[in-house]
């Protein structure tokens, strides 16, 4: 298996990644910090009700406190499993990761009261959002700061 496939199944799980990369104390660890916080931020419950539209009741049922700490958790976990894998070699390969993990948790702050258009978005769907925007400009922060050096 390459980075790639390790950076995917860590997405999936976090310490799925370190496990194929034969870091089983690195990725046992991850993967109860994950259960530890997914069970105690209710985030089950939250990803279900969030999946069948019921955004108020996933505010409700979210424990914020808890989940404040997986989007980093999240994101160095996959950064680490791609790195240990071999991938992000190249200059600035963090930052996506790292800027990510970031916008994500700034998704998250906002998740209860933010609106589109007078929609609540709420917490799962801010955060992913919050997310995509974080890789995009990490990466554009990245190709920038390679075109700097070169």
């Amino acid at each position: 298996m390459n980075g790639i496939d390790k950076l995917l199944w860590s997405i999936a799980l976090p310490g799925f990644g370190q496990i194929l990369n034969g870091k089983y104390i690195k990725g046992i660890l991850f993967i109860v910090l994950e259960f530890l916080i997914n069970v105690q931020a209710n985030f089950n419950e939250v990803i279900i009700s969030s999946f069948q539209g019921d955004i108020e009741g996933a505010v409700m049922l979210t424990n914020y406190q808890w989940l404040m700490f997986y989007p980093c958790l999240y994101f160095f976990a996959a950064w680490d499993a791609y790195r240990d894998a071999g991938g992000g070699r190249s200059p600035y390969a963090f930052l996506p990761f790292v800027i990510a993990a970031y916008s994500t948790t700034i998704g998250l702050i906002y998740s209860s009261s933010y609106t589109i258009n007078g929609i609540l978005i709420g917490p799962i769907w801010l955060p992913i959002l919050g997310a995509f925007i974080g890789l995009g400009i990490g990466l554009l922060i990245r190709s920038g700061l390679i075109k700097l050096k070169a």
